[in-house]
Formats: C-alpha cells, structure tokens, sequence
C-alpha cells in the first residue's frame, strides 16, 4: 500500500512538471519564431522569411512540432508521463537537424538556425531530476551542432555549442544540488517516521506496561509456589514460568522504551557483565545443546557505563544467538580493547545467518526474523548502545553464523 502510495505521487509530480514543460515549450518555440522571423524583419524594415519562398521544412517544420503535443497528452493521461520528455527531445533535435540541413546544406548561407526552447530544454532538465534524460539533452544539443557543423563545415556552431556546454555544466550543477535536497528530505522523513513509531510503543508502554506488570508477578509467584508444592505432579509447570518470564521480557522493553531513560555512568568491569549474562542465560543454552566459550584479550580496564543496562544488553544479543540454534551449536564470546580507547565485545554463533536485506532493517520497532518475536528486544540492545555513545554492527552469513559486535568507550566524554 505504501509503495502504491509513493508511486502514485512520483507519477502526480511527473505529471505536473511535464504539464509545465508543455506550456512553456510551445509558448517559447511559437513565440520566438513569430517574433525572430516576422516581427523583427518589420520593425527593421527587412524581408521575411515568411514572406519569401519556403526553405527548410517550411510550415512543415511547425506542424510536425505542433504534433508531438497530443502524443504528449496522450501518455499523460494514460498514466506514463515519464516518456513525454523524451518525445520532445528526440523529436525536437531530429525534426531540427532536418530542417537546419533543407536550409543551409548546398547553400552559402551562414550557419543561423536554432531557437530559445534549446536553453529551456538545458535549465528545464534539473526539475525532473532524472539525470539520464539531463545527458540525453546535454549530449543531444551539443551533439546536433557539432554534428551539422561537421556536416555543413561552419565554424558558427562553435557559439551554440560553447553556450550549450555552459548551460549543461550550470544544469549538472542544479540537478546535483536538486538530488541532494531530496535525499536529505527523505532521510529526515524516515526519522520522523522512526520517532513516530517509537512514540506509539512509548505511549502503548506507559499506558499498559504497569497494568501488566503486577499481575504478571503475581501470577508466576503462584505457578512457582504450586511447583514447589507439587514438584513431581506436573511437568508444565517450568514451561509456564519460562513463558510468563518471556512476557516480562516484552513488558521490561516496552517500559525501556517508555520511560525517559537515566544514564548512570559508573566503573564497572566487563569480566563480571559477562559472567552475570552467562550465569542467567546457562539454562536456555544447556537446553539447547549449545556450547559458549569466552575469550578474554589479556588484562580488562573498567569501563564507565550503566552496568544493569550493559547486562541487558548482553542478555539480549546472547539470547538471540542461543535461539538462532535451535539443533545445537557454539557461542563464541571475545572481549578486547582496541587502542586503549575502545572495548569491543563480539558475539559469534553458528546459526542460519541474516539476509542482507533484513539486516538493513534490524533495530527498528516491530521488525524480527524470529517466528514468535516482537521485534522489541535489538531495538532496546541498539538504543542503548547509543545511549552509551557506542556503535553495533552485525554481519551475518547464511547457513554460516552471524557475528555481532558491539564497540563502547572505556571513557565516557561528559557533554
């Protein structure tokens, strides 16, 4: 639908610029010629070309321009204005180079042929921001005089040309800036898009993230109550609290992402945020048959961070490479520092992979590749790194494993 939607309006815009570029083409190109070859001979007292014996086309030349219009209109309402740009400018250089060579060629006239629509088509070219049909009319025009005055062997073409390749440089130069603006309007779009997203889950946390949380609680202190009571009765019992922990996890990102979020920059050591995910997430790991294996790079300095949000963190990515091995397999875990500045923790399991098309995309509100997932858990993970004012990376390969890296300053720069 959104697609639908974003080609209907580039087909809307399309339309209207060719609309424009009809009127002032047929205004120009009729307006320059009556007043080139019929007002200025009178005022200057000369002969007309219309008042002397046709050369060229003639009034032919002005028919065959006059029909590339309803050809033009045609396309536009069949919904493909895309192509009138390209009618006008192919039609127009080739009904010109005829006309131009009926003209001169054989005669001893001066070369003298052209009209003002030439620079309109040069200016007109940024405003369809297409820069395939800015080098079909740059190009098109600068190699119509070069071509006739090889032809008709007449240095005036020079003058055209010379004029032509300054335009172009000056068109080239509006459709870069034009290209630009619009790729800095789209970035800022898909921002305000994202902030719109994360504002609905920021008011939807806030409104039902409590009202979940307490019965939650309750509900999993009375399930693990009745498993200690009855511990050989009902083998269900570990499935529903591992379930009821699952939607506390959803309920702990969703409020992370509603409330505002406080940064308490403390030392704290890697080696323990590490040992502390292993510890929680040992159990999913053994379940699945998966193995972790940590190395830690030599001797760690403490790094200035939220220590609970870092755990977090960790637990999350962990996470997501136990469950991106549902038949077994192996974590690895390497801590380093990079040129004193850097600690940098990567994650390598030797899962499935990520599509390169879907890796773009993680991190953003409600997108996952899981079956059962919210799409939730990588946006806080990411949020958070940044918060931390450091950056994650992902590469995966399929049917290979996926590798996450997370970079993080040793030394908060307080702002």
């Amino acid at each position: 639908m959104k697609e639908g939607f974003q080609t209907t309006k580039l087909i809307f815009e399309e339309k209207k610029a060719s609309i424009l570029f009809l009127w002032l083409f047929n205004l120009m190109y009729y307006s320059f010629d009556i007043f080139y070859y019929w007002i200025r001979p009178k005022i200057n007292k000369q002969v007309s070309i219309f008042d002397t014996d046709e050369v060229g086309l003639g009034v032919w030349l002005y028919i065959l321009i006059f029909c590339m219009l309803p050809i033009a209109i045609y396309f536009i309402k069949k919904g493909n204005p895309y192509v009138v740009k390209y009618i006008y400018i192919i039609g127009y250089i080739s009904i010109d180079m005829v006309d131009s060579l009926m003209t001169y060629l054989g005669s001893t006239a001066s070369f003298g042929s052209g009209n003002i629509v030439e620079v309109l088509f040069l200016l007109f070219c940024p405003i369809f921001v297409n820069k395939n049909y800015f080098w079909v009319v740059s190009l098109g025009m600068i190699g119509k005089e070069i071509l006739l005055g090889v032809i008709l062997q007449d240095l005036n073409v020079l003058v055209p040309t010379v004029i032509y390749i300054i335009l172009s440089l000056i068109a080239y130069i509006l459709l870069i800036r034009f290209h630009s603006y619009i790729q800095t309007l789209t970035t800022v779009y898909e921002e305000l898009r994202q902030k719109e997203k994360l504002a609905v889950v920021g008011q939807m946390a806030a409104a039902i993230g409590h009202e979940i949380r307490n019965p939650l609680s309750s509900l999993r202190g009375f399930t693990q109550l009745q498993q200690e009571r009855y511990p050989n009765t009902n083998e269900y019992y570990p499935i529903m609290i591992q379930e009821i922990d699952r939607i506390n996890t959803i309920v702990n990102d969703l409020m992370y992402i509603g409330k505002p979020r406080v940064i308490k920059f403390e030392k704290a050591s890697i080696e323990e945020v590490v040992a502390y995910t292993l510890s929680i997430t040992q159990q999913q790991a053994e379940r699945q048959g998966v193995t972790v294996e940590t190395i830690m790079a030599g001797p760690l300095p403490p790094i200035e961070c939220d220590e609970k949000q870092l755990k977090q963190v960790f637990i999350n990515l962990i996470k997501n490479a136990i469950e991106a091995m549902p038949e077994g397999g192996r974590i690895e875990i390497r801590v380093q520092v990079i040129e004193k500045q850097k600690m940098v923790v990567s994650i390598q399991d030797e899962g499935s992979g990520i599509k390169d098309e879907n890796i773009l995309n993680l991190g953003e509100p409600f997108f996952t590749t899981k079956a059962d997932g919210t799409g939730l858990g990588l946006m806080v993970t990411n949020q958070i790194i940044k918060d931390h004012n450091g950056e994650l990376n992902i590469d995966s390969k399929i049917n290979k494993g996926t590798r996450v890296i997370v970079s993080l300053p040793i030394l908060q720069i307080v702002k």
